[in-house]
């Protein structure tokens, strides 16, 4: 918990650590190991715009493909608004992952922030 303090992140009493765009731009331009799991559909994925390096896994497939998640990585899970991301975070967290965070605002802050998205 503290790590995420420390690192831009925040904690929730009811809720999993978020994280704001910005800082998660930063550590990304750092070169910081973070696996960013994108949870939206892969029309969202695909044709609203994605963070580059981030990987797929819808939602509805969290539950099925959590073991090819490493437990050893810091986890950001990602999604159109912060919703469902909170909920993967959730699932993960209950599942014994105990570094995963939620993009807050999720790709539509990203997008206000003017970050660069890959899309296609």
């Amino acid at each position: 918990m503290l790590r995420n303090l420390f690192q831009g992140g925040s904690r929730s009493a009811t809720g999993p650590a978020t994280i704001d765009v910005k800082t998660l731009k930063q550590r990304l331009d750092q070169g910081e190991n973070l696996l960013l799991v994108d949870v939206r559909s892969g029309e969202e994925y695909t044709y609203d715009g994605r963070i580059a390096g981030s990987r797929l896994l819808p939602l509805p497939m969290l539950a099925n493909r959590i073991e090819e998640l490493p437990q050893d990585q810091p986890i950001i899970c990602v999604c159109r608004s912060g919703n469902r991301s909170g909920v993967a975070c959730e699932q993960l967290s209950r599942k014994g992952f105990t570094n995963v965070t939620n993009l807050s605002g999720g790709m539509m802050a990203w997008a206000r922030a003017g970050f660069p998205m890959d899309r296609g």
